[in-house]
């Protein structure tokens, strides 16, 4: 009996002529498609206008995407893209770095929150950050459908054999026979399922407990639940780049790890901050407010 999973699927899920359907494309559009749905239902039951949750959607993918690009530039390459500067704004050749997806979402809301709603920023990301969880189990998702971001080699018997995978081939495959090769940890599926149950969590602090009404709560919790599961899973992670190997060696950690501190630490410090508050009750009347009434 085989203590290890051949992994296979194809990253492209139909193609077009030159057009390619990419599973990851469609898991990236279904999370932020139910991500909206949902911040629509948060902003209707508070009564804010309608129009607020569109101008978030542009915000917040401009800022993902922007942001997820400049990260993996410069946190993670710089010195491939300093002479390549037209390579940066290839998205499609891949390289997007979720710290900075999170770094540009705090700039756009703070701009968002000056021009849009006029509230604090913290206002807005305890609302934004309910359904993010889910849109990154999905990103997650995708990469485990493109065979990247995986771990070092395990006998787990849920590790996998990335054969779709070059970097696979090359570090754990070399005599190019598959049977011969390791299995490796699949830590796309240890994130995603982390981030699927902090979506679960904030669903309950927001609709449960009215934890809206804790300046900064669920963005806390939001931050926590995402960058102490990454700062873990790290260890178990191959570095997305050589040169982290030496940072590895002379302090532990990978540059992933050492961006995610700052995270884990406003978070914590947020939470504290959140319970050691009054709440500031909602009202929830369940209806977008009429925005030609606004107007007047």
């Amino acid at each position: 009996m085989l203590n290890y999973i051949t992994w296979t699927a194809d990253p492209e899920m139909f193609g077009i002529g030159s057009i390619s359907v990419r599973w990851y494309g469609l898991m990236f559009a279904i999370g932020f498609l139910v991500g909206y749905e949902m911040v629509c239902r948060i902003f209707k039951r508070e009564g804010y206008p309608e129009s607020w949750v569109g101008s978030l959607l542009i915000y917040t993918i401009v800022a993902t995407v922007v942001g997820a690009r400049l990260g993996h530039v410069f946190f993670y390459d710089w010195a491939y893209y300093k002479d390549h500067l037209g390579e940066i704004l290839k998205v499609w050749h891949g390289g997007l770095a979720s710290h900075g997806g999170t770094i540009g979402i705090i700039i756009a809301v703070y701009f968002y929150s000056r021009r849009v709603t006029r509230k604090p920023m913290l206002w807005t990301f305890d609302r934004l950050v309910v359904p993010v969880g889910l849109v990154a189990a999905m990103i997650r998702f995708g990469n485990l459908m493109n065979s990247e971001i995986f771990g070092g080699p395990t006998s787990l018997p849920w590790g996998m054999k990335f054969v779709r995978s070059m970097e696979w081939w090359t570090l754990y495959c070399p005599d190019r026979i598959v049977e011969h090769g390791a299995a490796c940890h699949p830590t796309q599926l240890y994130e995603a399922f982390c981030y699927l149950l902090l979506f679960g969590v904030c669903l309950w602090l927001y609709w449960r407990r009215n934890e809206g009404e804790r300046e900064g709560m669920i963005f806390g919790v939001f931050l926590l639940g995402i960058f102490v599961p990454r700062f873990v899973i790290e260890f178990v992670k191959n570095v997305q780049e050589p040169w982290e190997l030496a940072l590895r060696a002379s302090c532990g950690m990978d540059m992933g790890q050492l961006l995610s501190i700052p995270f884990i630490v406003a978070g914590a410090w947020l939470v504290v901050r959140a319970l050691h508050r009054p709440r500031v009750p909602v009202a929830y009347p369940n209806r977008y407010a009429d925005e030609s009434k606004q107007r007047r």
